[in-house]
């Protein structure tokens, strides 16, 4: 009886053990794709599908709201596709960037130009240049648009690899009702964290200045949130989309219906 019970208590020992083993590395696996799905800017399981934005609008630590014209509602993107005005494009022929103001210009009054904000709040292991707080030396993240792990370098042959790419593009945003903005607000559009997103070279070239109808990210399981982005802007500023453009919109939020509008959790 000795021996079964001696066999009985090592067999519930190892049993433990396993377990205990099993255990920890379920946890292991676990904590290394959380790791994987946050590092940098954008978390694949969350706001690509819900909202509000895994990528905050702003970093509180050491960036200050900047608001548009109006605030984003917290709803379904869907719906406040609805809401957006249907028109044509209003003529381009006039477009000029100076309509909207500085390029990068201190928007929320940090002290850091918001190019050198956007890296730093999409990038992982951000590096500085020597002696400066603002401006970003290096880092890398999870890209959005191709889906692919980017390295950034300031340089001059390294810096155009990683654009900040206006999610609805200035032009576009022109000939949509911008128009009709103030000077001070097309300035706050151009440099509204909203409406900004580190992006691959390449890719932000390809798209220029096209809507959801003419361009969409080569990676699908970003378009969700890039579309929602794009209405929550175009809310913002009170700006309208063109009927193809409203197509494309439905068509990818059809794949998404609970993705939420894009707002920051301030």
């Amino acid at each position: 009886m000795s021996i079964t019970w001696s066999a009985y208590k090592r067999a519930r020992r190892r049993s433990r053990q396993a377990w205990t083993v099993l255990a920890l590395a379920a946890v292991t696996i676990v904590a290394g794709l959380a790791w994987f799905f946050t590092a940098g800017q954008f978390n694949a399981t969350n706001t690509w599908t819900t909202g509000p934005s895994e990528a905050p609008v702003y970093n509180p630590l050491w960036m200050k709201p900047v608001r548009g014209a109006a605030p984003v509602t917290a709803e379904k993107a869907s719906v406040a596709l609805e809401r957006l005005p249907v028109k044509g494009r209003a003529p381009k022929t006039d477009y000029d960037r100076a309509a909207f103001g500085q390029a990068w210009a201190d928007a929320d009054r940090n002290g850091c130009d918001t190019r050198n904000d956007i890296l730093r709040r999409d990038l992982s292991a951000v590096e500085f240049t020597e002696g400066s707080s603002c401006k970003v030396a290096g880092g890398s993240f999870h890209e959005p648009y191709t889906g692919s792990q980017v390295t950034f370098r300031r340089g001059q042959d390294t810096s155009a690899a990683v654009q900040i790419d206006h999610v609805v593009a200035l032009a576009d945003a022109w000939q949509k009702g911008a128009q009709q903005l103030t000077v001070q607000q097309r300035q706050t559009f151009a440099n509204d964290p909203l409406n900004l997103i580190a992006a691959d070279g390449p890719a932000n070239v390809k798209k220029g200045a096209g809507d959801a109808a003419t361009w969409l990210p080569a990676n699908k399981n970003f378009r969700c949130h890039y579309v929602a982005r794009q209405i929550s802007v175009k809310s913002a500023y009170k700006l309208w989309v063109t009927q193809p453009e409203k197509d494309a919109m439905k068509a990818v939020l059809s794949s998404c219906p609970e993705q939420q509008t894009i707002y920051s959790s301030r």
